[in-house]
């Protein structure tokens, strides 16, 4: 018979599993919801913007600042502090310890968002492909595109959503073997058959999404979207005249 587990272990083990559902969420969160990528407003002209150490239209220090790594606005005296402050909390520009180069916005004093967040942080990239404007040149947010995954400032994420499920092909047809295909990669702007999806010789994760033969980007079920070709956007036009 299996030893019976105490109280205490079983809290502890309960503990074990929340930390490690905690560090999961953190890894899995979206550019949305990014503490770096959040809506701030200024203390002093009031005007909506991303998450900065400086407002991006007056220029002025933000009293409160956001830690664009893990979101805190107090730093609580028991933690990874580079900067002590004994037993109380740091709160304002006593909880800052750099502002990073990508985003902009400032990063607490613990040891651990200094140095991870500079590696890991979503705005490396963050020229949008309609205006291929940085975040240097506008103040808004960063948003990813639904079907393609690619990132777009806040003037031009829903016009791009609108004509982004459009293949660049004449009609629904494989490329490879001239079949109705059912795997549509909305990066590359193709579809492909179930047998061309899957590429020889490569491992695939079950119940993930296929990833595309060609950019990497996982396919998505044509049944599922309202994919239109060329042939038939141009008909649409047509019947509009």
């Amino acid at each position: 018979m299996p030893m019976k587990k105490t109280s205490q272990r079983k809290k502890s083990e309960r503990n074990k599993h929340r930390l490690k559902a905690i560090r999961k969420s953190h890894l899995a969160v979206s550019l949305a919801e990014h503490p770096c990528n959040i809506s701030m407003e200024c203390d002093k002209c009031g005007k909506i913007q991303r998450n900065r150490a400086f407002c991006y239209f007056c220029g002025v220090v933000q009293r409160i600042p956001v830690c664009a790594h893990c979101g805190k606005q107090k730093c609580i005296p028991k933690g990874d502090c580079v900067v002590k402050h004994g037993s109380s909390h740091a709160t304002g520009l006593a909880m800052v310890g750099a502002i990073c180069d990508f985003c902009e916005a400032w990063i607490c004093h613990g040891l651990n968002c200094l140095q991870t967040h500079a590696c890991s942080c979503p705005m490396q990239e963050s020229t949008c492909v309609e205006c291929e404007r940085d975040i240097s040149e506008h103040g808004g947010r960063i948003f990813s595109c639904a079907f393609c995954a690619k990132l777009l400032c806040g003037d031009d994420q829903f016009e791009h959503q609108a004509s982004c499920q459009r293949l660049e092909s004449e009609n629904f047809k494989c490329p490879s073997c001239n079949r109705i295909g059912t795997n549509a990669c909305m990066r590359c702007k193709a579809i492909f058959c179930d047998d061309h999806a899957k590429r020889k010789g490569f491992k695939y994760t079950p119940d993930q999404p296929i990833p595309c033969p060609k950019c990497g980007h996982p396919l998505d079920q044509s049944f599922c979207l309202s994919i239109s070709s060329r042939s038939s956007s141009k008909l649409a036009f047509v019947s509009t005249l």
